[in-house]
């Protein structure tokens, strides 16, 4: 009975030591990438990677996937070259897969070439080389028409271009609620367009900030406008016609979050698209002649969206 721990306790220390050295799988080298990102534990990163990189399928959607999380990691951290570096892996990479399998069938390939065009895009802005930027995200814009991506692509083209720009005119065919947007009644007023789906809680979050905002400026000249669109389902994930999908948004939705009846709320995939509405809320701020001051993907505080508005107001 004795020598039962001492015959355990080696059997144990190897069990944990090949635990803590065996290779990690493809989904998990993927999952300890995208965690060494948001920690901007770059070099760590790096070392992790290129040690997987000896055992790893550097062939496979799920390895370029892995490679584009250390690509972001190191745009996060400034790093441009590594950036590039491991950006154009994972660009080219999948450029070459795409051949073989469809971006959009693939959430691996997807996460890596859109994230590969991304990185190279603000790469080459930092490194002082915006033209050529602008210029590779129009070409993969074109390249990735009609696909997942494709509006990933155009969102980082706005933030490098859409700044200074005549505001895009809108989609405004048809309209969640009954508030319809009229074009003519934005000239000579500063414009906040609120880019919103119906299963975002940033959206939820960022509603009560415009109600506030409405209230103290409309009268002064501020116009909000809503754009959404379809995504293909409804609370929980559940599948549903277009239709059905709308009659949910007027319907019950609304019952839990009502649309306000200020603000036009049009309803189009092309709009998305167009504005590279890949993060929601989106916020963009025109001034009265029309021209974008701001473009941002993601919710912004009363403080900082009010600050930018009074700027605009005069």
């Amino acid at each position: 009975m004795k020598l039962r721990p001492r015959i355990l306790a080696p059997i144990a220390v190897l069990a944990a030591y090949v635990a803590l050295t065996a290779a990690p799988s493809a989904t998990q080298l993927i999952e300890v990438m995208r965690r060494h990102a948001w920690a901007h534990s770059n070099d760590q990163a790096t070392a992790t990677l290129e040690n997987a990189r000896k055992t790893s399928n550097t062939s496979s959607p799920e390895w370029l996937a892995a490679v584009s999380w250390l690509a972001r990691g190191s745009s996060f951290v400034k790093n441009w070259d590594r950036a590039e570096q491991y950006g154009t892996e994972a660009f080219e990479g999948s450029v070459a897969m795409v051949k073989e399998h469809s971006v959009d069938k693939n959430s691996y390939l997807e996460t890596a070439l859109g994230a590969g065009i991304e990185v190279l895009g603000h790469t080459y802005d930092a490194q002082g080389r915006r033209s050529e930027a602008v210029a590779f995200l129009k070409e993969q814009s074109q390249n990735y028409q009609g696909t997942t991506v494709e509006t990933r692509i155009q969102k980082n083209l706005n933030l490098l271009s859409l700044e200074g720009k005549p505001m895009p005119a809108l989609d405004a065919a048809d309209h969640v609620n009954g508030v319809r947007l009229d074009p003519g009644s934005l000239k000579g007023k500063v414009a906040l367009f609120y880019f919103w789906a119906h299963w975002c809680s940033d959206c939820k979050q960022q509603k009560p900030i415009l109600d506030a905002l409405h209230r103290k400026y409309a009268d002064r000249g501020l116009v909000i406008v809503g754009p959404t669109r379809l995504y293909g389902y409804v609370e929980s994930g559940r599948d549903a016609t277009p239709p059905e999908e709308l009659a949910y948004i007027r319907g019950r939705f609304n019952d839990r979050y009502p649309l306000p009846a200020w603000m036009p709320s049009p309803i189009s995939t092309r709009n998305f698209i167009e504005f590279g509405v890949s993060s929601t809320p989106t916020l963009v701020l025109v001034d009265r002649q029309g021209t974008v001051k701001m473009y941002h993907p993601g919710k912004l505080p009363y403080q900082d969206l009010a600050s930018r508005i009074e700027a605009l107001l005069g």
